[in-house]
């Protein structure tokens, strides 16, 4: 062996000998919140209460937590909602504890995080891509918006702003008084009722749901330092920099990061055509999920491939497969495949049914073959 080939190995190291490995660890382990809608028959006024018995029979979420999970401390005011359902409207009730309710915009499609706020984000078909953004302040101000892409993919928002559902009914409700610093409030709470004709535009087979079928849904809070000035409220300032205090995020079922478009971490809804108070369904975990979280690990891993060659590359042997739990399906096995062009790539994995194949393009946008082929002949 020659001097100059030794030192070339040498400097390589494994690298050379092994070829480079990457590898993903999310944040915070892969454990979205589960939730089961029952159906009511009762008439839901939308009032910003929960005064009808089919709500006080309906079930609350777990209580709303920080953004990035167990990274950071639970939020100090609780947070906490309800789902319904019926033939029309997909129904949401929020309870927000707040000893300082405030807000200021009035308008429409207002940047309404720039206040306190409740959003509410849904993926029908749980492809990642096309999805619903709604935000409501204290005044009842509604920005709704459709989502084409998550935003992590692009600089430019993928996003049309001009969205405005026809028929959805919100109303606040103040346990207290709204802009007064004077007195301490208790909470104010959000009712929202969406129309699945709405809704359905990106739902599979364009309709709305059906018994034991699972939507990606999460929840946000953004929640603003503030402080009493002039006898009015305003944000709290960082003093270094002038600036307000970076507002809080809590959420429903945690992202891991500070981001809530990541649909692939949302929680699960599962919708029961049993109606509300009446015999309990149990959520039915999906082992296609695991199967789905683990492609997505390998599509991180080949991001950061990515940015070091500026290419794409099918090689599994550089990336750390991950392994399934076996918890929900003993038979079911990870054996993706990866195939590349120079700007493109897609990982393709088999269902846990083996019927059909799982797909998740270099945009993010996660699909089934089998699902893909019903919906074309809907």
């Amino acid at each position: 062996m020659s001097r100059t080939l030794i030192i070339l190995i040498t400097c390589l190291g494994p690298f050379f000998l092994f070829g480079q490995s990457y590898t993903y660890s999310h944040p915070i382990d892969f454990q979205p919140e589960e939730y089961v809608c029952y159906q009511t028959n009762a008439a839901i006024t939308i009032d910003g209460k929960d005064s009808e018995e089919d709500w006080t029979l309906a079930s609350w979420s777990s209580p709303f937590v920080d953004i990035e999970g167990s990274l950071k401390p639970n939020p100090y005011l609780e947070t906490k909602c309800k789902m319904l359902w019926d033939s029309t409207y997909f129904y949401f009730y929020f309870e927000l504890e707040e000893p300082h309710i405030w807000a200021t915009l009035t308008e429409r499609d207002d940047i309404i995080f720039l206040d306190d706020d409740i959003e509410i984000f849904i993926d029908p078909d749980a492809d990642v891509h096309s999805y619903y953004e709604f935000e409501i302040n204290a005044f009842n101000t509604l920005w709704d918006l459709l989502l084409i892409r998550p935003y992590r993919l692009y600089r430019a928002p993928q996003a049309v702003y001009e969205y405005n559902v026809l028929d959805l009914n919100s109303a606040v409700h103040i346990e207290g008084s709204l802009n007064d610093p004077k007195d301490e409030d208790k909470f104010w709470s959000v009712e929202v009722a969406i129309p699945w004709r709405a809704l359905a535009e990106l739902a599979p087979r364009i309709r709305g749901p059906k018994d034991g079928e699972q939507w990606r849904v999460n929840f946000s809070r953004v929640d603003w330092d503030m402080e009493i000035k002039d006898n009015s409220y305003q944000k709290k300032l960082n003093p270094e920099t002038n600036h307000p205090v970076s507002e809080h995020n809590w959420v429903w079922s945690p992202m891991g990061k500070i981001n809530m478009h990541m649909p692939e971490v949302w929680g699960f809804v599962q919708f029961a055509e049993t109606a509300v108070g009446q015999a309990k369904t149990s959520f039915n975990p999906n082992p296609n999920e695991e199967i789905k979280w683990a492609m997505w690990n390998l599509y991180w891993q080949q991001m950061e491939y990515y940015t070091k060659h500026d290419s794409f590359t099918s090689d599994l042997s550089l990336f750390s497969i991950p392994t399934l739990s076996q918890t929900l399906s003993p038979k079911m096995s990870f054996e993706p495949k990866i195939y590349t062009t120079p700007n493109y790539f897609e990982i393709e994995a088999a269902s846990s049914d083996g019927n059909s194949k799982w797909i998740l393009e270099k945009e993010g946008r996660m699909y089934n073959t089998k699902k893909l082929v019903l919906n074309k002949l809907k």
